[in-house]
């Protein structure tokens, strides 16, 4: 054990010298030496000898001797990450969620702690993410969670087979917790679908999740599965699903509308994006229960009744955040009534201009040059400006082959800048709130990024269809915490673990006790725990008396 020094710039092009205690140790499959920070002493010019003192006394007080009276003095023997997973474990128990996973255990009988297990499972997602072997080692070496000092790779597997075994009943008793807990505002559920791929060999089954479908995420060649969240306007998902992933999105949308009526939430409106728009989609979100928010698409695809409302003529309500919007309903008081709510964005609408314009300047060009090429090199310049993605939308060809400035095209675009449409079976819901509530839409687009991102959920090696239910339902877990977390403190979750990384535990022993010392913690940190009403870790978390051995 030593202390090493470590100079790092500043943003004046200053040097600063940093002091760690650290453990150099030998790697035994590698062969090589390794360096295991215990503590961070702080910058080397701001030590004074008191900063050093006043640790020994500390821990001299908590076992009630001086070390200049019989003791040999401590040693440090390990560090461990303690900010996350302190935070973590506040909310997990806050919201009741440690709660919902001990309700499960009635009436059975485990020998090993299957609340603590879940927990470090949803934990070292977030924290750590990989696989369950890497978990094992991130527990006991890596991070300090209480109750946990260690875990065996099979017994997270028992926890999870416990999930997928209780899967319902888990969903509806953590809704039902962090409902209460959280206060969570369910007049609002925003819906949609995303699929992940799979790392496996095994052959498909026929009645096994594992499907190829349509990738989201570009890799048709792999295995999917489909995935389903329900998610407030903060954020918060509620309730997931898992599909085969060959499932159509009008069986989701049935089975979803089916299973949060039996949860009796009351008016449930749901909102999904244009990808769910389809009139068999409509037809069962009506007959189920609530109404519903739905984007529909202003290009290709537009159904009549959407064209129909966008050219329908009529005045623009200004609201307070600077869009505009027009309510138009067709059919009035007939079985077929639509409403629709036109929106419009003026800085869309400058910007959509502006992007066409140049679009349509370079497409001019293209026209011009064309004269230069005869023959072939004509032929192939033609059909390369023609099929272009960007410049072949404003050029149409005549019966002569000649290609032309689509000039009607440029108009019809120009009446769709900065504008998107929504529609909604309810007739008394203000516009406002209409277009509001679709606005918010984006909270379920940023569960589906992080859940790729930050919590890893893909690729998975999983083969079996109860353990695949049991991953997804870690990271669902997983999800709450983390927007609970980021709507509570206001930051990101980036910003949220960069504020706890350097609080860390330290294990100290001296000849009679052991303990676990918290280190320093910052005024970032600090802030961060006030706005999530989270106590700060203590400077001692745990002390055991060390029993000597007899001469």
């Amino acid at each position: 054990m030593n202390v090493r020094r470590c100079s790092l710039k500043n943003a004046s092009g200053g040097t600063y010298t940093y002091l760690q205690l650290v453990h150099n140790y030998r790697d035994k499959a590698t062969g090589k030496t390794k360096t295991n920070v215990l503590m961070k002493l702080g910058r080397e010019d701001q030590i004074e000898p008191s900063y050093v003192q006043g640790i020994i006394k500390a821990l001299s007080a908590v076992i009630g001797e001086s070390p200049s009276k019989g003791s040999s003095g401590f040693e440090f023997h390990a560090s461990r990450e303690l900010g996350g997973p302190w935070l973590l474990e506040a909310l997990w128990r806050k919201l009741g969620m440690a709660k919902a996973v001990k309700g499960l255990l009635k009436d059975r009988q485990f020998e090993t702690p299957v609340e603590r297990l879940c927990f470090a499972m949803v934990a070292g997602r977030i924290l750590a993410p990989g696989s369950k072997l890497s978990l094992e080692h991130w527990v006991s070496k890596k991070a300090y969670i209480d109750g946990l000092s260690e875990v065996d790779v099979h017994a997270l597997y028992r926890a999870m087979d416990l999930l997928a075994e209780s899967n319902e009943a888990l969903q509806k008793q953590v809704f039902t917790e962090v409902a209460k807990n959280a206060s969570l505002d369910v007049d609002l559920i925003f819906l949609d679908t995303t699929n992940t791929y799979f790392e496996t060999d095994e052959n498909l089954s026929e009645e096994g999740l594992l499907k190829r479908g349509h990738s989201k995420e570009g890799h048709p060649e792999l295995r999917l599965v489909s995935i389903a969240f329900a998610v407030t306007r903060t954020g918060i998902p509620i309730r997931c699903w898992v599909f085969p992933g060959n499932t159509g999105d009008h069986t989701i949308v049935e089975q979803v509308k089916h299973d949060l009526g039996q949860w009796n939430l009351g008016h449930v409106v749901m909102v999904q994006d244009a990808g769910f728009n389809s009139a068999d989609n409509r037809r069962i979100l009506l007959r189920e229960c609530g109404d519903y928010i739905i984007g529909e698409k202003l290009r290709i695809g537009s159904d009549g009744a959407a064209v129909e409302a966008l050219h329908r003529k009529g005045r623009y309500r200004l609201l307070e955040n600077g869009l505009s919007i027009k309510d138009v309903v067709l059919d009035a008081g007939e079985a077929t009534e639509r409403r629709f709510i036109i929106v419009k964005n003026p800085e869309a609408e400058a910007r959509d201009r502006i992007i066409r314009e140049q679009i349509v300047e370079v497409a001019k060009q293209r026209l011009a040059e064309l004269s230069q090429y005869t023959g072939k090199a004509h032929t192939k310049a033609a059909c390369a400006l023609r099929s272009h993605s960007a410049y072949g939308r404003y050029i149409r060809q005549d019966a002569k082959g000649g290609l032309h400035l689509d000039t009607a095209k440029i108009a019809s675009e120009a009446l769709l800048d900065g504008k998107f449409l929504v529609s909604t079976s309810s007739m008394t819901m203000d516009a406002a709130d209409v277009v509001s509530g679709y606005k918010q839409l984006w909270a379920i687009e940023r569960v589906f990024k992080d859940m790729k991102n930050t919590l890893d959920i893909r690729p998975v090696y999983h083969r079996l269809d109860d353990r695949i239910r049991s991953h997804i339902l870690i990271c669902w877990l997983a999800m709450v915490l983390v927007r609970y977390a980021e709507n509570g403190a206001d930051l990101s979750w980036h910003q949220i673990e960069k504020a706890l990384s350097d609080i860390t535990v330290g294990l100290i022993e001296s000849d009679s006790v052991r303990l676990w010392y918290c280190s320093d913690i910052s005024d970032a940190a600090k802030e961060l725990f006030k706005r999530l009403a989270i106590e700060l870790p203590k400077k001692v978390l745990s002390t055991e008396a060390r029993v000597q051995a007899a001469v």
